[in-house]
């Protein structure tokens, strides 16, 4: 990555404004460890405590890349109740990342949010149906799938 993806213009432009960037080795002692670091490039997204809540393991085009940031980030939020944020985020990689294989995950996770946020099922609904009309292959539509009955 450090020849394609962590020199596009765009990359380092959303790196610089949305995360802060700590790169380590994988045989670093003690934080390869504590964060089960084994090959490179590992991608961990923790929040203000360190805590993990997204994890990519190889290579990602820039393409790629900034969408499975932005779910990421999105997750720290959904993970700490804060809904809005994590929609604003999960909107983001469906209107400017459609083509991502973060797309099917942040439909996926869009629905709940907005089920946590509301108690209302049909964000569940709506989101299997996108999911089964645009990537009807895709895991995020076989875990939605029970969705489909509300």
């Amino acid at each position: 990555m450090d020849t394609v993806s962590y020199p596009n213009k765009n990359v380092i432009e959303f790196i610089n404004d949305s995360v802060i960037p700590l790169r380590v080795r994988y045989d670093t002692r003690p934080l390869a460890t504590d964060f089960s670091i084994t090959w490179t490039p590992t991608l961990v997204i923790l929040d203000t405590d360190g805590k993990e809540h997204h994890r990519t393991v190889g290579f990602l085009s820039p393409e790629e890349l900034i969408p499975s940031l932005l779910l990421g980030i999105a997750k720290v939020h959904f993970d700490l109740n804060a809904f809005k944020d994590a929609l604003s985020g999960l909107e983001k990689i469906l209107s400017d990342f459609s083509k991502s294989s973060s797309a099917p995950e942040a439909i996926y996770l869009k629905g709940v949010c907005l089920y946590k946020d509301t108690k209302n099922p049909k964000g569940l609904k709506e989101a299997y149906e996108q999911l089964q009309a645009r990537y009807p292959e895709s895991e995020w539509t076989k875990r939605a799938y029970p969705y489909r009955l509300l």
